[in-house]
């Protein structure tokens, strides 16, 4: 099983919409779909819409959630996140994840297609085209 790390902007855009293309991501066998709270609630804060907040409850309710606490790995040396994104990569490394999906190319696009600290850093969309092939 391939654990895979969601960031809040994934599950947004999961949620965003009813039949959103990210959906795709739920329905993959061998992938064990994860997140943290921090994530959760970043997605959650940015989605106004009542419908829109159901659906990331029900697609939250079908992954692992991590809780954040104050003894996360730190960010491996050499990395550089600002203070909102570090968490999101602490997360994934504290949970052993393989790979960490996010759409922020600002902060994580240097490292998309990397491994930073045993987690591979990839777009949603680099990562079902490589499962699609």
């Amino acid at each position: 099983m391939q654990r895979v790390f969601l960031d809040a902007n994934v599950l947004f855009s999961a949620a965003y919409r009813e039949q959103a293309g990210l959906l795709r991501l739920w329905r993959l066998a061998g992938v064990e779909l994860m997140t943290s709270d921090y994530a959760a609630q970043e997605a959650a804060a940015n989605l106004i819409d009542p419908a829109q907040r159901n659906r990331l409850a029900n697609l939250l309710k079908t992954m692992v959630l991590m809780l954040h606490t104050p003894g996360m790995p730190p960010l491996p040396a050499g990395v550089r996140l600002p203070e909102k994104d570090a968490p999101i990569l602490q997360a994934a490394l504290a949970a052993g994840a393989a790979i960490l999906l996010t759409g922020d190319i600002t902060h994580f696009g240097r490292y998309f297609g990397k491994t930073v600290g045993g987690v591979r850093i990839l777009s949603p969309g680099d990562f079902l085209r490589e499962r699609e092939k």
